[in-house]
């Protein structure tokens, strides 16, 4: 992609001389810094260094340009934006095989882009970000899309935007996705066709990576693992600092693992922007509470 990378390697054992890589946690956080030039497909790709230490995120990298080099020896020079939809989907679906992971979609590892591109199964958010910049790189107009409880991609032809569906391959009409709109139509005041022109907005990189982060949070609060919640909460504030209630989530879950000292300055936080939110004082009792236990 065109963003600048950054660099990343686990460190070795240090001698004298040797300077200190920096941390996973640093490294990301670099990452998400700024808005200019944002490495969205980098920083989802260093998700994965949670679950996986040594990652070489460059690795991942070179595997995606080498994907993306195999795509356009496809693609003739003079194709039409439409052909080049055709044969960027031929190849993303059908001779690469990536597909959603329908038996195992609450599986974490369809979070980490290095295991979706292992795999060649995921959810659509992850899907959706190979696909973009596969897509991108084929000279196509394309941008991720969240939809509500389906990420999705937009692309713009000269005759239209069409919208296709990563997890199935499925380019979708209007009726598919007022369809798949019923199960939140109350939350439009029960219409019958809620406006979808702001549903199809494109997502910012930094809304696409919360969402990433978001998912693997439910995974993790669902499975009751609190390490890795925190790990992903970490992230989380890391891409939103001004989400306060992701830093209450993390006062809580760091307070419950004995971590009082992190808690402590998460929930300090919380309580600084939210003084009058209706679990303030919750928060406050259960960090005085576990204090005490420890």
């Amino acid at each position: 992609s065109a963003a600048p990378r950054l660099t990343y390697t686990a460190p070795a054992m240090p001698g004298p001389l040797d300077l200190q890589a920096p941390t996973a946690a640093a490294y990301f956080a670099a990452l998400v810094a700024d808005e200019a030039g944002f490495p969205l497909l980098e920083a989802a790709i260093a998700v994965g260094q949670d679950e996986d230490p040594a990652l070489d995120v460059q690795g991942v990298l070179v595997q995606v340009d080498t994907l993306a080099a195999r795509l356009l020896r496809r693609i003739p020079a003079d194709a039409a934006p439409l052909q080049r939809l055709r044969l960027l989907n031929r190849y993303f679906f059908g001779e690469l095989g990536f597909a959603g992971n329908v038996n195992h979609y609450q599986d974490p590892r369809n979070s980490y882009l290095h295991e979706v591109l292992r795999a060649r199964r995921g959810i659509p958010i992850t899907l959706a970000l190979l696909y973009v910049e596969l897509a991108t790189r084929a000279g196509l107009a394309a941008h991720g899309v969240s939809f509500p409880g389906h990420f999705l991609v937009k692309l713009r032809l000269p005759a239209g935007e069409v919208i296709v569906d990563p997890f199935s391959g499925r380019s979708l009409s209007r009726e598919d996705l007022i369809e798949r709109l019923a199960p939140w139509r109350q939350a439009f005041g029960g219409e019958v066709e809620p406006p979808l022109a702001p549903l199809l907005r494109a997502a910012t990189p930094r809304e696409t990576l919360a969402r990433v982060l978001r998912n693997l949070k439910a995974i993790h609060r669902a499975s009751g693992d609190r390490e890795r919640l925190a790990a992903v909460l970490r992230r989380l504030v890391a891409v939103l600092p001004r989400a306060w209630d992701e830093h209450r989530d993390l006062a809580w879950v760091l307070a419950d693992l004995g971590r009082l000292d992190e808690a402590q300055a998460e929930g300090a936080l919380y309580l600084q922007h939210r003084p009058g939110a209706a679990d303030a004082a919750a928060l406050r009792d259960h960090l005085q509470a576990c204090r005490r236990l420890h």
